[in-house]
């Protein structure tokens, strides 16, 4: 090599790849509740298993009817997701948001709190450390959180 040129280094990184977990989560608007829990993947037998998880205990396995906002994720989206709901739990009536539009179900507020406070920074060593986080602030938030004091209005401010 001739003085004064820099010889270029190769560097490697080495990137693991420790998987990916889901976290499901149903959120009650008058108590300020979070039900959830995590799943390898999403579909619809997790979004049914966190169904059963919220229905299995008072007062919504006694309600007259317990509504379901949910998006338009494939694990509850169309006709068939509703029916599907109503077959296995005759209290539950499912309401979809308009696409684009998530920003209307409550629990999308839970996921930013979530995403802000517990994902971010992305310092997990593997998905159990992850998993054990998510379920000790959603202790946390059960314990002390109020409902949200959300609305919405078609006027302009």
């Amino acid at each position: 090599m001739a003085p004064g040129q820099a010889r270029a280094m190769r560097v490697n990184h080495t990137y693991g790849r420790g998987g990916a977990l889901a976290y499901l989560a149903a959120y009650d608007i008058h108590r300020a509740e979070v039900f959830g829990h995590c799943e390898r993947s999403t579909g619809i037998v997790p979004f049914m298993k966190l169904v059963e998880q919220v229905t299995a205990s008072e007062p919504y396995t006694s309600a007259k009817r317990v509504f379901w906002i949910v998006g338009n994720g494939c694990s509850h989206r169309g006709k068939s997701a509703i029916h599907r709901l109503a077959a296995r739990f005759p209290n539950a009536v499912m309401v979809h948001t308009p696409v684009h539009a998530s920003w209307l179900n409550q629990v999308e507020i839970f996921f930013s709190i979530v995403q802000r406070k517990v994902v971010t920074p992305n310092d997990f060593t593997n998905l159990d450390e992850v998993r054990d986080r998510l379920r000790a602030f959603e202790h946390r938030y059960n314990a002390t959180a109020q409902p949200f004091r959300w609305k919405f209005t078609a006027g302009r401010s």
